[in-house]
């Protein structure tokens, strides 16, 4: 896990600072990380392939998605906490619902179920995107029989 998250950071901090400037802020941050979670899994996949082997494979891939997913999440967790969401989510949620009036009460549970719905989106995705990265990986490299 900790091979994971250091060598993702050192694929998505790059790829982020060369996507962002040709293809937006958004686009560019979503792309680098739809391309670094995976390559990174490939990569981890394909180092330690023989100690994936050597347990059951499955088990093992899947115990290193939950844990990768799960420091990805307190990270994504964090990230929440420090910024401001409510600008944001209240635009899209007039120009989705332009004669709505919600109450103070309702524009809670609003922004509280947008970054809700954000944040299970983002660890389905951690966790698939893991998971297949270190298959992937682990199935380039062959154990060796001992």
């Amino acid at each position: 896990v900790a091979s994971l998250t250091v060598i993702v950071i050192l694929i998505y901090f790059p790829l982020t600072l060369v996507l962002t400037p040709a293809l937006g802020n958004y686009a560019g941050y979503e792309l680098s990380a739809f391309v670094s979670f995976p390559l990174s899994a490939i990569i981890v996949g394909y180092i330690f392939a023989q100690k994936i082997w050597e347990e059951n494979r499955t088990k093992t891939i899947a115990k290193i998605s939950v844990l990768f997913t799960v420091l990805t999440l307190s990270l994504i967790l964090v990230e929440n906490a420090s910024m401001e969401w409510t600008p944001m989510i209240r635009e899209e949620y007039v120009k989705a619902n332009p004669s709505a009036t919600p109450s103070a009460f309702d524009w809670y549970y609003i922004e509280r179920l947008a970054i809700l719905s954000e944040d299970f989106i983002l660890v389905v995705f951690m966790f698939a995107l893991s998971f297949i990265g270190l298959y992937i990986g682990s199935m380039l490299k062959k154990p060796t029989k001992t």
